[in-house]
């Protein structure tokens, strides 16, 4: 396998990564690997971003509406069908393009995932009663309070991460963040990092064209769609959380969308502190691609077909 080759393209949300991941696999005959948990779920495409018909018909990609909305799914089940699917597909090819915007199923895939003891259900327990007694903003500030390091880069909209940091803690009395600092694990395949880097102010102008975006393409009628279901933990997720608040009542329109921007932006600003912290990512513009192209060229000794 030492001529397997993952390439793993990392930026915030609005970035141009599904458009560059398609040239990238065009050029090195690859395929793509979704690492964006959002666009697991099939019900969910619009809100998503998930890569549209005609994106997922130049390249062919995996991990992308795999899912329904109502199943259980976790970052070590993530780990364990990626590392099987890569062990098949690197019979046949030589370069996959991981790309997406969830950091902890990217590292759980690039440096595995440390031991964790079993949840007693009475710990389980007292966490799930704690969302619904004090909700999301109770296991924030409980979070915050028991591991700071982790409550910097969690999604802090995310009950499900929430919970399981607090289950971790009351569980063995040690910090989440504590567990997940453990040796790297060494795959038997290369892995190559890239991040997008934007100016702020241009990401943010971005993000508020592709959720006004979002909003004419029909998100309105995704979140109805999908509306009984409102307390799945796959639903509690910028764009449809904002928009359940409306369909509450609790909001006008205009003021849902304008949250969604906000929390949008929030999520851009968490996934490029996630990606500083980490100096293993080679970084270029998104008008760099030539030199993307170049540098992989270096790094890889396999064919290529630039288009």
């Amino acid at each position: 396998m030492e001529n397997k080759h993952l390439i793993v393209l990392a930026g915030p949300t609005a970035s141009g990564k599904t458009a560059t991941a398609i040239k990238l696999a065009k050029a090195f005959d690859a395929e793509i690997i979704s690492a964006d948990s959002r666009q697991f779920y099939k019900e969910l495409s619009i809100g998503t971003a998930a890569p549209t018909a005609e994106e997922l018909a130049q390249v062919k990609h995996h991990f992308v509406h795999n899912l329904s909305i109502e199943d259980k799914y976790d970052v070590a089940d993530y780990e364990r069908d990626i590392l099987s699917y890569l062990k098949e597909y690197f019979k046949t090819k030589d370069v996959a393009v991981m790309t997406g915007g969830s950091g902890l199923f990217i590292d759980a895939v690039c440096n595995g995932l440390d031991e964790i003891p079993d949840i007693s259900d009475e710990v389980r327990n007292r966490v799930t009663r704690m969302l619904e007694v004090e909700g999301l903003e109770g296991l924030q500030k409980e979070v915050e309070r028991v591991d700071k390091d982790y409550f910097q880069i969690v999604d802090k909209q995310n009950p499900r991460r929430l919970q399981r940091a607090l289950e971790v803690y009351y569980q063995t009395n040690r910090p989440y963040s504590t567990f997940r600092q453990g040796n790297t694990v060494k795959r038997d395949f290369n892995i190559i990092k890239l991040a997008i880097l934007w100016d702020r102010d241009k990401l943010i102008e971005r993000i508020n064209k592709r959720v006004d975006l979002m909003m004419q393409q029909g998100l309105l009628d995704e979140v109805k769609s999908v509306y009984s279901k409102r307390h799945l933990n796959s639903l509690n997720t910028v764009g449809y959380k904002e928009l359940f608040d409306y369909l509450d009542g609790k909001c006008s329109l205009e003021q849902a969308v304008e949250q969604i921007k906000i929390n949008t932006r929030q999520y851009a600003k968490r996934q490029m502190t996630w990606l500083r912290k980490r100096n293993d990512y080679q970084w270029f513009k998104i008008d760099e691609f030539d030199e993307i192209f170049n540098a992989l060229l270096e790094l890889l000794s396999v064919p290529c077909g630039k288009s």
